[in-house]
């Protein structure tokens, strides 16, 4: 493969090749749409592939359950695997970090995502996807892809380290209100804001220079990366653009602001703008 992410004429030169595996993760109004890449699977992030024992959206499950879930999609130890989503690059880049995360590193995001697929005039296909093989993949979980508040809040005390957050600069400042109940505005002590929309143009990543200029221009010479974002989705869009720029050391919080904006003594918040360089 070509990196993390690939583009649209790099997947139709492959479609249907043996052991490609095409994975559809949108998410929410897009979930199980009708329109969808050739052979695509559902990889369900709101449904099957979260962990719901608890009470926090989207964070990760458990690796027998990662594993029985994408043996149930056809996936192979061997294979090569591409994900997209309906937005553009949105919720593909999560279901790429949870790929990464449990050991399987053959996998890239589509730059443009559908919209991108379908305005390149690629075909597309509806009605429930046929029955899938049963694969043979096993998953290999990583430490330190994912990390929990503990660790979040040692990074914001680390002078090596750079916490960033994906929300947009209104939810992050705490003068827009947040979606989900119950959870505190404003943002982590020593966050930096770097919202996800603001890594990419018409819907595909941003270059490599790019890239590194806006994530330097907040994290200075700190390498080690944390993300957050609202519920860990779109945090895993600025590791997707810390990963394209260069960065090696990157973490998702994966309980994100749906945690740490809980009411807590022991997690303090404030708002405003916050730092804005490095």
């Amino acid at each position: 493969m070509p990196g993390p992410l690939v583009g649209a004429d790099w997947l139709a030169a492959r479609l249907g090749a043996p052991g490609l595996l095409v994975l559809d993760a949108s998410v929410g109004a897009n979930r199980g749409s009708a329109r969808r890449i050739a052979g695509a699977r559902p990889f369900d992030i709101d449904g099957a592939l979260s962990d719901h024992s608890g009470p926090l959206p989207h964070t990760m499950p458990g690796a027998a359950r990662f594993t029985e879930e994408l043996r149930a999609l056809g996936l192979d130890d061997g294979d090569t695997v591409v994900v997209y989503d309906a937005v553009g690059i949105y919720s593909s880049a999560r279901a790429w970090w949870m790929l990464r995360a449990m050991g399987f590193d053959r996998v890239a995001v589509l730059d443009g995502g559908l919209p991108g697929w379908t305005a390149a005039g690629l075909p597309v296909e509806s009605g429930a996807p046929g029955a899938a093989e049963r694969g043979d993949f096993t998953a290999r979980p990583r430490a330190g892809l994912f990390a929990g508040a503990d660790e979040v809040a040692a990074a914001l005390a680390d002078p090596a380290a750079a916490v960033f957050d994906a929300r947009a600069r209104e939810r992050f400042a705490g003068t827009a209100p947040e979606p989900r109940a119950g959870l505190r505005g404003g943002h982590m002590p020593g966050a930096v804001n770097l919202p996800f929309g603001e890594i990419q143009r018409d819907g595909r990543m941003l270059p490599a220079a790019e890239l590194r200029a806006a994530f330097g221009a907040l994290a200075g010479d700190r390498e080690r990366l944390y993300f957050s974002c609202g519920s860990g989705v779109t945090a895993c869009v600025l590791t997707l653009g810390a990963e394209l720029a260069g960065y090696r050391e990157n973490a998702v919080f994966d309980g994100s602001w749906s945690e740490w904006g809980l009411p807590s003594e022991l997690r303090p918040v404030e708002t405003g703008p916050g730092p804005q360089t490095g």
